[in-house]
């Protein structure tokens, strides 16, 4: 897995290197600047790589058509190692060394539970396009924090409809033991409860530690507690490795029903090109070829022509972030930190992945997950394609307000 360490990097839109912009006050002459904090180094790179993709893109598109509000548009990066105190320490210098105006990022679902109580004090905007936990928008929410892409809940309600449809009654889950491992997991198990109250949610589960290198006990281990359906949550580095010594032990040959809560990603798929099995059901939050409108082509065909492979979640995510923060600041008028998160509350905008508005209440986006049946190999793109895709409504897997515990 090809992996990016790139620090700080400054991104204009001929993409050059300056960072001797300070952070006074800012003039008509004066950039806006964006600060991202993504994992760049370890087993999970390539996510704040494809986010960097992403950004890179919207960066370059909305300078070279004039920039925002008449300005241009520069982004510096941070890693936040996939740690929570790293990414805390990088969105205070990204706002008070940095002068940045907004924020975006974050992957993991811990890091954004240790970061998001803190961002009020930068009275800085931050969206959300990758951490999936619910308590960011829901017991965790404050007036700054903002997610564009599908949380736990959205994802695994819709997981749980396929699933509720589906022979399999005895489940059991293997994911990685923190927040999102064991929200999918709770997720998922309740919903499919209700929809299927005979199903038989299993005492045995596996819960490998995030960054774990050997699987197979967890594989053995659940091969020999015999389910019928596994609900997966492993992600980015791990997923591969998991994959990979999970078709050594003869796991996908089990008849198994099996679901991939993030095996879409394509930052996976490229990883594992035919590795990836058949047959099995694959998440997203967003595939690429799922959409029909102009804007999805257009930021298919300027991704696989700048980059030459399909784009992934995050790299849309992070895309339409960017742009989220052209349509406010044009209609705050203003970069300020509390006018513009304002403007984002009750947004819509048009995305690769349709209409997107961000709900207020809770300041999640009501976007569409999107699941479907590993096929065969694209024969241009060199990952595994998807069948079967289902689209779910975005407000129809997301919880009422009154139930995210979100208090704004």
């Amino acid at each position: 897995m090809r992996q990016f360490s790139a620090k700080n990097l400054l991104v204009s839109a001929a993409t050059a290197i300056t960072l001797s912009l300070g952070a006074g006050n800012a003039t008509a002459e004066d950039p806006i600047r964006l600060g991202g904090i993504y994992i760049l180094s370890g087993s999970a790179a390539t996510y704040g790589e494809f986010a960097q993709r992403g950004i890179n893109l919207a960066v370059e598109e909305i300078n070279a058509s004039g920039g925002i509000l008449g300005r241009q548009v520069e982004v510096i990066y941070e890693d936040s190692q996939a740690k929570a105190a790293t990414a805390i320490q990088a969105a205070r210098k990204l706002v008070y060394q940095d002068g940045v105006d907004a924020l975006v990022g974050l992957d993991s679902s811990g890091v954004a539970q240790g970061m998001v109580p803190t961002v009020p004090e930068l009275q800085k905007p931050l969206i959300i396009t990758h951490a999936a936990t619910p308590d960011v928008t829901g017991s965790l929410c404050n007036e700054f924090t903002y997610r564009i892409s599908v949380n736990v809940a959205q994802n695994q309600k819709a997981a749980a409809m396929i699933a509720s449809e589906l022979d399999a009654t005895r489940w059991t889950t293997i994911g990685p033991d923190y927040a999102f491992g064991h929200q999918t997991w709770e997720y998922f198990g309740n919903y499919l409860k209700e929809m299927k109250p005979e199903v038989e949610l299993m005492e045995y589960t596996a819960f490998p530690r995030f960054g774990a290198e050997d699987f197979t006990p967890f594989i053995n281990g659940v091969m020999d507690a015999e389910p019928e359906g596994i609900i997966i949550s492993t992600w980015g580095g791990d997923l591969v490795n998991f994959i990979r010594q999970a078709n050594n032990l003869g796991f996908f040959d089990q008849g198994y029903e099996v679901m991939f809560t993030v095996g879409a990603a394509t930052e996976v798929l490229d990883a594992l090109g035919d590795q990836m099995p058949e047959g099995v059901w694959l998440s997203t939050r967003y595939w690429y070829d799922a959409y029909d409108n102009d804007i999805n082509r257009a930021f298919v065909k300027a991704y696989l022509d700048k980059y030459g492979s399909a784009p992934s979640y995050n790299a849309e995510g992070a895309y339409a972030a960017v742009y989220a923060y052209k349509q406010a600041m044009e209609a705050a008028g203003t970069t300020d930190g509390k006018a513009v998160a304002s403007a984002l509350s009750g947004m819509t905008m048009d995305a690769p992945n349709g209409q997107v508005t961000f709900r207020k209440g809770d300041n999640q986006a009501m976007v569409s997950p999107n699941w479907g049946v590993s096929g065969p190999m694209h024969p241009e793109h060199g990952i595994r394609t998807l069948s079967d895709v289902r689209v779910f409504d975005g407000e129809q897997v997301a919880r009422p307000v009154s139930e995210t515990g979100c208090s704004l």
